[in-house]
């Protein structure tokens, strides 16, 4: 697909321009009306493509559990094997339409490794997910960002002295996510690792707080994300920092979301998600399998 399309659609979905602009558009880029409204099915997020590990896979058990944050209470998916026992847990911190379908299947995938998943629903304080992504993504943009980081150092709090939980806590990031995973890193000295996706860059002047390890996974198509990555090295270099980044080569943003139509790429995302199951085994313990 033309690239211009992606990089148009990519500002649609961050919130740059509103849908009816982003539909004005790409019918000029792709030549009429009825061509933009046959592409659009080929980027935007399918759901029914969501579990690669069933919600009703007998493995596994999962629940919707609260703890209290700024703001009021959060509430999140879950999950974990259903032989009970003490693991190494990680947070899991979606995009920026919520806590949708694919996140909960990645804290299932999570869960099978055997850690003790938390997907965090950061729109649970404003009503919840909901269903239509645009709404999702306007809920996002309304989100004060400073509260929200405090609600994820304290979702990595409430996981450490889980019943069930060994006490290390990871946490993993994806887009919106991604960004705030690296907020999260600087403000919870709590954290023993954070992996991000196609994150953007913190200032440099957060960096010294940063404690945990890092996992930067960046796609080679993505300027909106990229053009804070020389920035953000050269201040975690210089603090003595450690981290590890890796840009995917062919990659657009959101290229491990494998609902995500002409974005994902699954040779590039098995790989990413090999050294984030590895890193986090590293940093937080390797979890017992059933």
């Amino acid at each position: 697909m033309d690239q211009r399309i992606i990089d148009l659609y990519d500002s649609f979905t961050h919130g740059f321009i509103n849908r009816r602009d982003f539909m004005d558009r790409l019918g000029i880029m792709a030549g009429s009306t009825a061509a933009a409204t046959a592409i659009l099915p080929m980027l935007q997020n399918n759901y029914a493509l969501a579990e690669t590990v069933p919600a009703n896979d007998p493995r596994l058990v999962s629940e919707i559990v609260s703890f209290d944050a700024p703001g009021g209470k959060v509430s999140g998916y879950l999950v974990r094997l259903k032989e009970k026992g003490k693991r190494p847990a990680v947070v899991v911190i979606h995009e920026n339409r919520g806590m949708n379908p694919h996140i909960k299947d990645v804290a299932r995938r999570l869960a099978l490794e055997g850690f003790l998943a938390y997907a965090v629903d950061f729109l649970s304080t404003s009503g919840g997910t909901p269903e239509d992504e645009d709404k999702g993504r306007d809920m996002i943009g309304k989100l004060n960002l400073d509260e929200t980081e405090k609600q994820a150092v304290a979702a990595v709090a409430f996981l450490e002295k889980h019943a069930e939980s060994a006490g290390k806590v990871g946490a993993v990031g994806f887009c919106w996510g991604g960004a705030m995973m690296n907020r999260l890193a600087a403000a919870s000295p709590e954290l023993d690792a954070a992996v991000a996706y196609y994150g953007r860059a913190i200032s440099a002047d957060k960096v010294p707080a940063i404690k945990a390890p890092l996992l930067e996974h960046y796609a080679e198509k993505d300027d909106g994300v990229n053009g804070g990555t020389a920035a953000f090295k050269a201040a975690l270099e210089a603090n003595n920092k450690k981290f590890t980044m890796y840009t995917y080569p062919g990659t657009q943003h959101a290229f491990n979301n494998d609902t995500s139509g002409e974005r994902y790429n699954k040779e590039q995302a098995t790989i990413a998600w090999g050294r984030t199951l590895a890193f986090l085994k590293e940093n937080v313990g390797t979890p017992p399998k059933a």
